[in-house]
């Protein structure tokens, strides 16, 4: 790691688990923060976020580059005392737990700057540490229909549907990073620190703000931004299309060999067309359905009206674009394979055997840890008979 990153020399204190608040200090440790990622001895239950290769999976890779993992038992009295010490010795402490949790561990924000007044401390929970809800469980579909956010993806019958990723859980662990950028600012100029408190809720809630706004505005019946837009079904597969200002309406219609289209007063302008979208858009469709999505793509993209054929990510990763730019370096990870690993904007590239790109195994880096933070070998020995402590791999703590 290079001393100039920006945050270079800065101790996280990671006790997230998950998406939300592991991916937080995921771009913290990018940028440069020493972030020790705590976990308990069976590991982050994001390690369990789909198909599993040991103790890793695709959301714990992506999430978790470029941290190490501690693994400690809070509920020894030893794995308690262990965390306390690393807290008071961070200068960012981020965590996920339920409201209150973490002060019956003796780590929550009053009992962490008592010793560490200029701590900068970010909980993530899904509805805020006060109000009504606070307590109540939450994943990412669980946001997704609470913030309204589902009806904006619905099916052919209308139902609303989830999208078919944890959208909210991502853009938390964005405005999470955002506001710790700005807290860990704060403090290095001005020697303070702060509580921040970040929800899923209201990060969904920030997300859409637009269309909250908007739907107030229009009585729950926002009208399109322009038309026509859309997927269209082809011969042989999807086209996304979009026809926003005057010229891109004309040069779809030359396009599709319906001049008249553009001509004819009842679409002639933005405004027209949005109020008679459900009758413009069936005559646009059933053109589409007459050639091949590359034929389409090809003349639309000549003619300057903005397109983009409905990718697989196979077809994504294969794209010559993508590849020209390296957008999606194939990066070996131990014990996975070459992977390929998205690149992230303001981010060195992911490359294989840089530090950035590897996600800790459970307990992985627990002795480096414990011997920096000032245990003696002895006394990491104790701790992992004590079972306080565990190494790399659950299924080999019993052997410690």
């Amino acid at each position: 790691m290079t001393d100039d990153l920006p945050f270079s020399g800065i101790k996280v204190f990671d006790a997230t688990q998950g998406v939300a608040g592991p991916h937080a200090t995921m771009l913290l440790a990018q940028y440069g923060a020493d972030v020790t990622k705590v976990e308990p001895l069976e590991g982050d239950w994001g390690r369990t976020l789909g198909k599993m290769y040991g103790d890793l999976c695709a959301h714990a890779i992506t999430f978790n580059r470029g941290k190490k993992s501690v693994a400690l038992d809070l509920k020894t009295a030893e794995g308690k005392a262990i965390a306390q010490k690393l807290a008071s010795e961070a200068d960012v402490v981020v965590e996920s737990f339920r409201p209150g949790v973490m002060s019956r561990f003796g780590l929550g924000y009053d009992d962490v700057k008592k010793s560490n007044p200029k701590v900068v401390y970010l909980s993530v929970t899904g509805f805020g540490q006060s109000g009504p809800y606070s307590k109540l469980p939450v994943t990412d579909s669980v946001i997704q229909a609470f913030s309204g956010w589902m009806t904006l993806h619905r099916d052919a019958e209308g139902v609303p549907m989830r999208s078919g990723m944890i959208a909210v859980d991502v853009m938390t662990g964005l405005y999470a990073f955002q506001a710790l950028s700005t807290a860990i600012l704060k403090q290095v100029r001005f020697g303070k620190g702060q509580y921040i408190d970040c929800s899923l809720m209201q990060s969904a809630a920030a997300f859409q703000a637009a269309k909250v706004m908007e739907y107030h505005l229009e009585q729950g019946e926002p009208q399109v931004l322009y038309v026509p837009v859309g997927t269209m079904k082809t011969k042989d597969g999807y086209l996304n299309v979009t026809a926003m200002r005057e010229h891109h309406y004309t040069g779809l219609c030359k396009v599709l060999g319906r001049e008249d289209l553009a001509k004819d007063p009842r679409y002639d302008s933005r405004e027209k067309r949005i109020a008679r979208e459900k009758e413009l858009m069936p005559i646009v469709r059933a053109e589409f359905l007459k050639r091949t999505t590359e034929e389409w793509a090809k003349d639309l993209t000549e003619a300057g009206v903005m397109n983009a054929k409905v990718n697989t990510y196979d077809d994504f990763m294969k794209d010559e674009h993508v590849a020209a730019i390296g957008a999606l370096p194939w990066v070996e990870h131990q014990g996975m394979g070459s992977l390929p690993m998205a690149n992230i904007p303001g981010v060195e590239p992911f490359a294989t055997g840089s530090p950035m790109s590897e996600c800790p195994h459970v307990g992985q880096q627990t002795r480096e840890i414990l011997a920096r933070a000032g245990y003696t070998e002895a006394e990491i020995a104790d701790l992992a008979a004590k079972k306080a402590i565990g190494f790399e791999y659950p299924t080999k703590q019993a052997a410690e």
